[in-house]
C-alpha cells in the first residue's frame, strides 16, 4: 500500500512566506504525480480542498495542547504515511524554541518521516547577547532533535547540512527553492507596466524590505537614481510602500521616480520584473539557493546584481548567473549596476544564462524527483 503524503508547514496560502509558497508548490507537484497528499498547518479551524490538497488548520497546531489533538487526527488518517516537515525554527512558535514539537516529530516512529530544512538553525556569535546565545543553542538541540529516526533530509542549500548528525549530513539532497513566480508571462502584460512607468531604465528590487537589507539597498539605489534623472525604481513584495513612502521622505527629489507595488499577484510581480531593466538584490549572508526573490528573477532570465556572502553556493562563482559582488559593500554592487545598466548587450547575455541556470538546476521538477525517487524505493535508494 502506497504511504499519502503528510506536509507539516508553518504557513501555507493565503498566509504569505516563502515557505508558503514552497509548501504549496511540492504539494501540488505531488498531487500531478498521483501522490495523496494532506497539508497540516497552523490557521482559522477547518478541513479544506485545495484543488485536490487536503489542508487540515486550527489554532495553536503546533503548541503542547495542539499536538495532542495532531497526533489523535492524524493517526484517524489512512496508514501507512509520510511526514515531510517543512522546517523553519520560527515558524512553529514559542519564540523559534519549539522543543515539544521537535521531540513529538521524533516520536512519531510509525511513520516515516523526510526532513526539509529551508533554515537550520538561528547563527551563533560569541558576541551575541546571551538571549540570542541561548537561541542558537537550543534551536541546534531542536535540529538534533528532529534527526532521529528521519529518513532523509533536504537542504535548501549545502550549508544546512553541516548542521546534520550523520549519516544524515553525508546523506542530505541539495534542493534549491524554486521561483514562486510563474516563468511565462504575456508580452500585453509587460508592455502595459512600462507604459505606466513612464519610460526610463527601470531598477527593480523583489523582497520583504528587512532592515539587514533595506540599509544596502538603499545605499545602491539612490545615487543610482541620482545619476541619471530618467532612470525609475520599482519596488516589489511586502512592505514596499511603506519602505517607498520613507524612502521618498529622506529623498524628496527621487519621490516621484520610486514606484511601489504591495501586495501584487505572482502573475503580477512577474509582468512587473519583466519591465525592468535589471534586478538589484543586496543579501547581508550572499545570494543563495533558499532566496526565493533572487529565484524569481533568474527564472524569469532578468540580469541580476547581488554579492556573494558565508552562505552563497559555489555555483554562483562558478557558473556567473548573475552579476556577482564579493560582498554587500554599497560601491561593489553600485559599480556592477552602473555598468549594466550602460551595457544592454551585457545584459541580454546575463540575463539568457540566468534562465538557462534556472532551468538546470532549480527548478521544482528536481525537488519533486528526489521525493518521488525516494518514495518509488519504498524508503531505501
Amino acid at each position: 500500500m502506497s504511504r499519502a503524503w503528510h506536509l507539516l508547514t508553518g504557513e501555507y496560502p493565503p498566509a504569505p512566506g516563502g515557505v508558503s509558497d514552497h509548501c504549496r508548490s511540492v504539494a501540488h507537484a505531488l498531487l500531478s504525480a498521483g501522490e495523496t497528499v494532506h497539508v497540516w498547518t497552523p490557521g482559522a479551524e477547518g478541513v479544506t480542498d485545495d484543488q485536490g490538497v487536503t489542508v487540515h488548520r486550527w489554532p495553536g497546531l503546533f503548541t503542547p495542547r495542539g499536538l495532542v489533538r495532531l497526533t489523535r487526527e492524524l493517526d484517524a488518517t489512512p496508514g501507512p504515511r509520510r511526514l515531510l516537515l517543512q522546517y523553519v525554527p520560527h515558524a512553529f512558535g514559542m519564540k523559534a524554541m519549539n522543543v515539544p514539537f521537535c521531540a513529538w516529530f521524533a516520536a512519531r516512529r510509525q511513520d516515516e518521516r523526510e526532513l526539509f530544512l529551508h533554515e537550520a538553525v538561528y547563527p551563533w556569535s560569541p558576541g551575541a547577547p546571551w538571549k540570542h546565545q541561548v537561541l542558537a543553542g537550543v534551536t541546534r538541540v531542536m535540529l538534533r532533535t528532529l534527526a532521529l529516526g528521519v529518513e532523509r533530509a533536504y537542504v535548501s542549500i549545502p550549508t544546512w547540512a553541516e548542521h546534520l548528525p550523520e549519516p544524515l549530513r553525508t546523506q542530505a539532497k541539495w534542493c534549491p527553492i524554486p521561483s514562486p513566480l510563474p516563468l511565462d508571462v504575456p508580452a500585453d502584460a509587460v508592455r502595459a507596466v512600462r507604459e505606466a512607468l513612464g519610460g526610463g531604465p527601470t531598477v527593480a528590487h523583489f523582497g520583504t524590505y528587512g532592515g539587514a537589507i533595506a540599509g544596502p539597498l538603499e545605499a545602491v539605489l539612490v545615487p543610482l537614481l541620482e545619476r541619471d534623472e530618467r532612470r525609475q525604481a520599482l519596488l516589489l513584495g511586502r512592505g514596499s510602500q511603506g519602505w517607498s513612502e520613507a524612502l521618498g521622505r529622506k529623498h524628496p527629489a527621487l519621490a516621484r521616480r520610486l514606484h511601489a507595488r504591495d501586495g501584487l499577484a505572482p502573475e503580477a510581480v512577474a509582468a512587473h520584473l519583466r519591465a525592468a531593466e535589471l534586478l538589484l538584490q543586496p543579501y547581508p549572508d550572499g545570494v543563495s539557493a533558499r532566496r526565493s526573490s533572487a529565484m524569481g528573477g533568474l527564472g524569469l532570465g532578468l540580469p541580476i546584481v547581488t554579492n556573494a556572502g558565508h552562505l552563497s553556493e559555489p555555483l554562483w562563482r562558478e557558473l556567473r548567473p548573475v552579476a556577482l559582488a564579493d560582498d554587500a559593500s554599497p560601491a561593489a554592487l553600485l559599480a556592477l549596476a552602473e555598468h549594466l545598466l550602460e551595457h544592454g548587450e551585457e545584459r541580454r547575455v546575463l540575463g539568457e544564462r540566468a534562465a538557462r541556470v534556472y532551468r538546470e538546476h532549480f527548478t521544482l521538477e528536481h525537488t519533486v524527483a528526489h521525493l518521488l525517487r525516494r518514495a518509488e524505493a519504498g524508503g531505501t535508494e
